[in-house]
């Protein structure tokens, strides 16, 4: 969730660091600070935004040739600026006020043993200044403090148990800056000039400075000094640049340009076409291949599986939910789609011959990686991921992988990348099909000749927007929605809703249009606006039948419907038509609205669209 920068260079590295931290902001963060070695150690803080962070700065003209940086989301401790990164340790007989340690840490993840810590540590006469599980690393590595701060943080991981990426420098060592990661992401950049190094969170910190990225894996240590640096594995074994090579990696800071966009959610959704477009290049006809993974066959892989078990969290849990409906009704696969964050706490029933998808933006995800890897505890070693970051942890820990091409995307809240998941599941659903003898060429080509399509059709679906910001104004003032879809676009009501309590801060839920019977048709009244999903399938008529039954509880309905399905607006009932009807694609298509609808919504509530309150971008933590 947090984002870490830190340098060892012979320069001031301050405006890196700084800069590193705006890149970051797009992950989301309620506290920022920089600390630096400049004869001491010395820092500076903020519960606002970074730019007011840099005008501490350069109104104290703070400097320092080795440093750390960090935007925090509050987990343990309110924000505020005692609570906010980086943190200085505090040992027997210092002087808190005055002196600042000797220990500069920062720290993304949770620690779950920090009380226990906290109690050992208070023992021995360490000061705590705030309730972070943070403080108590910074205190540790100063109680194991021997002279040589890479062993003292060995020797501190040892005592450590949960997840983290950890920068950490020492006052007594100029110049020498070490970073270990464990659940949480964290790379290893090499400068140009020879001298210089630099730990980030991912590559967008550091675009602009290096593109030479050495990507650190679970357990890794890193000793950056000037000029030279060291790998280590978590055993402590040194390791070589064919172990842990550097990757030539371009991370264009252009990207989270706003450019004509009122805001980067805004900017996203309009990129949908691009983003498809992008994710389908290349591909001219379906065939396994397409998922080979760096030592893998997805053509033996799919030989070989009876079934699916989709792992992923929040949108993308959606996107799997969708997927579901295609797997089983075109590649006739039982599929199961589980919340990552609850499949590893249950007793589940492996089967060898499942094909396990991850589905992710970031590939990051903590609780999408530490389900995929209880999977393949429990036996199910086939693993296929579906993301849109090719360096990531998921990509390297998956057997198959499918890169969707969305570009970076800064909004909190997931548009695009939603829907190129979307399309690289839709790609899959046919590639099984056709390994299990279920794809004859005149059905590859119509299902191709739609997708190449999509790019087209979406632009058509944008250019609704003036329609759904007349809806928006009737939103603005509510504070609870409901939203209902049949079949697979039920999953697309289900993210609709997402999308609107996320940024709009309106209550909302979505149901299976069915379901109004069994409990949610007594939340209707005129105050509580029902958003629609209707496309012409054949759940149409059943589904006009549900919207009967909300009209006549005094419902306002706002309905998506296709241009042949003759729903007519009428007093209580407004239809937005969409341009065309698509088919078993028309998930893609119908989500936009929605997406535009949360949007607009925001936008006339006035929330914070690109960073909505209490949520982060890249969920590193559980």
């Amino acid at each position: 969730m947090c984002g870490i920068v830190g340098a060892v260079s012979n320069q001031n590295i301050v405006p890196i660091l700084v800069q590193g931290l705006s890149r970051l902001e797009y992950r989301g963060y309620d506290s920022c600070g920089v600390a630096v070695h400049a004869n001491g150690l010395h820092r500076a803080r903020s519960t606002s935004r970074v730019a007011e962070l840099q005008a501490q700065i350069t109104s104290s003209q703070f400097q320092g040739s080795t440093g750390i940086a960090h935007t925090r989301w509050a987990t343990h401790g309110v924000p505020a600026v005692h609570n906010a990164h980086p943190h200085f340790s505090h040992g027997p007989g210092v002087d808190a006020a005055s002196q600042p340690g000797r220990i500069a840490l920062v720290h993304n993840g949770i620690i779950e043993n920090h009380d226990e810590l906290r109690i050992a540590l208070q023992a021995k006469g360490y000061v705590f200044q705030s309730q972070t599980d943070t403080e108590v690393i910074a205190h540790l590595v100063d109680s194991l403090y021997d002279g040589d701060v890479l062993e003292a943080v060995k020797s501190a991981l040892a005592s450590l148990r949960g997840a983290y990426a950890i920068a950490v420098f020492c006052k007594d060592e100029p110049h020498r800056l070490i970073g270990t990661r464990a659940g949480s992401p964290l790379i290893l950049g090499v400068g140009t000039d020879g001298q210089s190094y630099y730990l980030a969170s991912d590559a967008m910190a550091l675009a602009g400075v290096t593109d030479q990225i050495v990507y650190l894996e679970e357990g890794d240590v890193a000793d950056l000094q000037l000029g030279a640096y060291r790998l280590f594995n978590k055993a402590f074994q040194l390791l070589t640049t064919a172990q842990r090579p550097v990757k030539t990696v371009h991370a264009h800071s252009g990207a989270a340009d706003l450019g004509p966009y009122r805001h980067y959610m805004q900017k996203e959704i309009f990129e949908q076409p691009r983003a498809i477009a992008d994710t389908l290049e290349g591909v001219n006809r379906i065939m396994p291949a397409l998922f080979d993974g760096a030592n893998a066959s997805a053509a033996q892989v799919f030989q070989t599986i009876d079934s699916v078990l989709i792992l992923a969290c929040g949108t993308s849990y959606y996107s799997g939910c969708t997927a579901k409906y295609w797997l089983e009704s075109i590649a006739k696969i039982p599929t199961q789609v589980e919340v990552a964050s609850e499949y590893r706490y249950r007793d589940s029933v492996p089967h060898a011959r499942t094909l396990v998808v991850t589905i992710s933006q970031s590939g990051e995800t903590a609780d999408t990686l530490a389900a995929l890897r209880h999977a393949q505890s429990l036996g199910m070693n086939h693993s296929l991921t579906i993301c849109n970051v090719a360096t990531s942890a998921m990509v390297r820990e998956c057997e198959l992988i499918y890169i969707t091409r969305a570009g970076v995307e800064i909004g909190v809240a997931s548009t695009k990348a939603f829907t190129a998941q979307l399309a690289g599941l839709f790609l899959l659903t046919l590639a099984l099909a056709q390994s299990r003898g279920l794809l004859d060429d005149a059905t590859q080509e119509r299902h191709i000749k739609a997708m190449r399509h999509l790019p087209a059709a979406m632009q058509s679906v944008l250019a609704l927007e003036p329609q759904v910001m007349a809806w928006a104004q009737d939103f603005a003032p509510k504070e609870n929605a409901l939203f209902l879809g049949r079949g697979l676009h039920y999953p697309i009501a289900l993210e609709g809703a997402l999308k609107l309590k996320e940024i709009s801060y309106i209550h909302a839920e979505a149901y299976p249009a069915g379901e109004l019977k069994h409990g949610p048709l007594a939340l209707v009244t005129s105050a509580m606006p029902v958003v629609t999903v209707a496309p012409n399938d054949a759940l149409l008529e059943k589904l006009k039948s549900n919207m009967h039954e909300v009209r006549a509880r005094g419902g306002v309905l706002y309905v998506l419907a296709d241009a042949d399905s003759h729903i007519e607006s009428a007093d209580g009932l407004y239809v937005i038509r969409m341009p065309e009807h698509y088919g078993a694609l028309s998930p893609l298509l119908h989500v936009m609205p929605l997406q535009l609808l949360a949007y607009h919504t925001a936008c006339a509530r006035g929330t914070d669209v690109d960073k909505p309150r209490n949520l982060a971008k890249s969920v590193t933590v559980e």
